[in-house]
């Protein structure tokens, strides 16, 4: 039975159209996703499903019939009722979507009474067990910043839960959620779809995510969909140039340390007018008819449509994918970084007096070595200290204990001149009042004040691949893999040994990730960089690094080669997060573990691994396992490695 139906839907904010005749079905029970890039109007498109678009945007055609309700015909006060009642929704980020000053509980009460008609009592407690979160009575009472980020999430599907939807809007729900976190919610997701027989429209940039989810998908590009297929046909063969490339970007089915095969140039604003096919700027296989015409739909195959000019797109963009320039691995040289026994120790205040009551061990023992020219990943769960490693290797946080040595020499304090960060958010760590000319040569001016500023900036742009005519824009009128790049370029202002990448790519799309990786491996090969590459996208470091570490509340429990560590993994942990990547193939040779990290503040006794860990015995319970060597690079801290 078809529940939601979406006829040449069209959204426009003044003259320009986000969303231009977008068409598309989603029955009972199934799950729909919509995938492309950000920009392509996904997400106004969902928004306009339940009304809430900004004051400034508005629904200019098209119908949306839900069952048998026109929404689009329905008053403000009736869609009241829809709301949360009949289609919820699931906001990308719970930090932003969650009343701070309201506790967890009464946020899903208010919920209850609104849509589901009944005092909160009981139904609280039994939605958040239902959701998985542990002691769930407790839980109700919190604030959402006494969560972690997938307990947020998991409370914000207990408040979506409430009114008994019969469609559910998933909005990027995993995309800021670690790898096992993000594991256990889309598991949830499915369970609770099957229970309550329940539509979904997920909305995703993750191929691995929309492969594991999907039962059909559709591809949006600049407000139009170009391409509707089942999973299994849209996996096995997709279609549509703009789909084949974003397959081609994906750093799992490239070969390591290659080229990725990016995209060029950016999504087109909305206020483009178009004459032909919206991603001909971008297509090197347009014909002529593509600058023309709008493009038809064509079956692509049974219950497959593309919306190309070009019948066998599928082989000629193949070809194009095949052909992407590969660069040479770096060879390992000598020791550039030595870090040894390495504690962050923060201390835990109570009290009129402000007494030390305990230890947050952020960091609790880490050694690691970082070769000139080489990449080392460090990866691991969101809290396990991943990023206080970089913050006390550049000198921002003062060690506990532990030494640092630097081309030999200890270092103690900063050292800018020879190791600078690239952050994970590039908006947030760019001066929004600062021209950008002003801040790649922000750290140059402190560090080097007789240089030529203007032309250094210039030369920077160019070396990360912008123009020189960019000097003098400010950071919001570019593109989030702009920004990025910018903040490359500002890191290697100073002529650097070392970058730190903190998730340098988390927050882009594929096809902007892809220019990213490019970018590094390019500035590596030319310039010898030492990367140490923090991130939890186990795809990047397959690409990307030849070293990984792999680190669990504040400790590194395995290390060793790329081939040793993701290809060989001894460790319960590291099996875990390998086990909760999302795969296009779907194949997967580990076990999924349970449960969140626990705090830093209380660790475990023994292996701080055990409470979650499938195969943990008694003396796991006892004590720490010492590393264990398997070869000259590769080690293990586990009893049963």
């Amino acid at each position: 039975m078809m529940l939601l139906s979406v006829r040449d839907l069209c959204i426009a904010i003044g003259q320009s159209q986000p969303v231009d005749g977008v068409s598309f079905d989603i029955a009972a029970g199934e799950t729909f996703a919509l995938l492309g890039e950000s920009g392509c109007g996904k997400s106004m498109t969902a928004l306009a499903l339940l009304r809430l678009l900004p004051p400034v945007a508005r629904i200019v055609a098209g119908a949306v019939r839900l069952a048998d309700a026109d929404l689009c015909a329905l008053t403000e006060a009736q869609m009241r009722g829809v709301r949360g009642g009949r289609v919820a929704m699931i906001f990308q980020e719970p930090s932003s979507s969650l009343n701070p000053v309201m506790t967890v509980g009464a946020q899903i009460a208010e919920a209850l009474r609104l849509h589901a008609g009944q005092a909160a009592g009981d139904k609280v407690v039994e939605l958040l067990a239902a959701v998985g979160i542990p002691d769930p009575a407790r839980r109700a009472g919190e604030y959402p910043f006494q969560m972690s980020g997938g307990m947020k999430q998991r409370a914000m599907i207990a408040m979506a839960l409430a009114g008994a939807p019969e469609l559910l809007i998933a909005d990027e729900p995993t995309t800021a959620l670690d790898v096992t976190i993000q594991a256990q919610v889309l598991d949830l997701l499915r369970g609770l779809q099957r229970a309550r027989a329940m539509a979904m429209l997920l909305i995703s940039h993750d191929l691995g995510v929309v492969a594991q989810m999907a039962d059909r998908v559709g591809v949006m590009y600049a407000g139009h969909l170009v391409e509707v297929a089942p999973r299994a046909a849209f996996f096995a063969a997709p279609g549509h140039p703009y789909t084949r490339r974003l397959f081609a970007a994906l750093p799992e089915t490239a070969s390591r340390h290659s080229r990725l095969f990016a995209i060029p140039g950016n999504v087109p604003p909305p206020t483009v007018q178009h004459a032909g096919c919206r991603f001909v700027a971008r297509c090197s296989d347009a014909l002529a008819v593509c600058h023309t015409a709008p493009p038809p739909w064509r079956e692509h195959a049974p219950g497959h449509t593309v919306r190309c000019h070009l019948e066998n797109a599928a082989a000629r963009v193949a070809l194009a994918g095949a052909a992407a320039d590969a660069a040479v691995a770096p060879a390992a040289t000598a020791i550039l970084l030595e870090v040894r026994d390495l504690k962050l120790h923060f201390p835990i205040r109570r009290g009129v007096l402000r007494r030390t009551v305990g230890q947050v061990r952020a960091v609790d023992g880490v050694s690691l070595n970082l070769q000139a020219g080489s990449t080392l990943a460090l990866v691991g769960e969101s809290g396990c200290g991943k990023t206080t490693v970089g913050k006390a290797i550049l000198g921002l946080q003062a060690p506990t204990a532990g030494t640092l040595r630097l081309q030999g020499e200890a270092l103690r304090g900063l050292a800018p001149d020879r190791m600078q960060m690239v952050f994970q958010d590039p908006f947030g760590s760019l001066n929004p009042r600062l021209r950008v000319g002003e801040i790649v040569v922000e750290g140059l001016r402190a560090l080097k004040p007789g240089v030529d500023h203007a032309a250094h900036a210039v030369a920077l742009l160019e070396q990360v691949g912008l123009s020189a005519e960019m000097v003098g824009r400010y950071p919001h009128e570019f593109s989030g893999g702009q920004r990025q790049r910018i903040a490359i370029a500002r890191a290697l202002a100073v002529e650097p040994r070392i970058l730190i990448c903190d998730e340098p790519t988390s927050a882009l799309d594929v096809s902007v990730q892809a220019q990213v990786l490019n970018l590094l491996v390019d500035l590596q090969a030319r310039l010898g960089l030492a990367y140490l590459f923090i991130t939890h996208n186990i795809a990047v470091v397959d690409h990307l690094a030849q070293e990984v570490a792999v680190m669990y509340l504040g400790r590194i429990v395995e290390r060793g080669t790329v081939d040793e560590v993701l290809r060989s993994a001894r460790h319960p942990y590291t099996q875990a997060l390998l086990a909760a990547v999302p795969r296009i193939s779907g194949n997967n040779a580990y076990v999924r573990v349970a449960g969140d990290p626990p705090s830093p503040a209380n660790p475990p006794t023994g292996c701080h691994f055990h409470p979650r860990c499938p195969r943990a015995a008694e003396r796991c319970r006892e004590s720490y396992p010492e590393a264990t060597a398997f070869s000259p690079t590769h080690a293990v801290s586990c009893f049963f490695a």
